[in-house]
């Protein structure tokens, strides 16, 4: 039998390496994560939670009730529809991103194409109840579904929460 070394046991231990198969429900979890934190997604909510309030107030307020409610389900439900149609139409969804997360970055690679993006550029890292969210720009990330990561998740989070100054990481297990 084959005795590795210290120091492949030691790199082994640095360095995580898994397969997403991104889903609209994964995407549709960011979307909602990341629209709902905007200032947009926080305007357009309250906007329409103050006119279904304004309903109750106002006589015959049917017209602010349904103008809040259709404000309040519009979002959601677009998300919904634009999370479906981008997992069907673009081409990087349709087989599994292959991510390792070592000492330099993280690096994703699907067939013959691979790109590292080292820690030091990562904006922040949040998670929700379905996903770990690594944000490598304002409005691009790294999706890593809990589901997908299964046993993994834990290692991953405590890998993230090693290489990322904690005032950047907001995950919780």
């Amino acid at each position: 039998m084959y005795d590795r070394s210290v120091e492949e046991r030691l790199e082994d231990t640095l360095k995580l390496e898994f397969d997403v198969k991104m889903t609209a429900a994964a995407l549709y979890d960011y979307m909602l994560r990341h629209t709902y934190t905007s200032p947009s997604g926080l305007l357009g909510t309250i906007a329409g939670a103050l006119l279904v309030v304004a309903s109750l107030t106002v006589e015959g307020g049917t017209l602010y009730f349904i103008a809040g409610l259709v404000i309040l389900l519009y979002l959601p439900w677009s998300l919904f529809i634009r999370s479906r149609k981008q997992i069907l139409a673009n081409p990087a969804f349709k087989e599994a991103l292959h991510y390792c997360l070592d000492e330099e970055g993280i690096t994703v690679s699907q067939k013959d194409l691979t790109e590292t993006i080292p820690w030091d550029t990562m904006q922040k890292a949040i998670s929700t109840g379905k996903s770990i969210i690594v944000y490598t720009s304002p409005i691009n990330a790294f999706i890593f579904p809990r589901k997908e990561m299964g046993d993994l998740t834990i290692q991953v989070i405590e890998h993230i929460s090693t290489h990322m100054p904690p005032k950047k990481v907001n995950i919780k297990y």
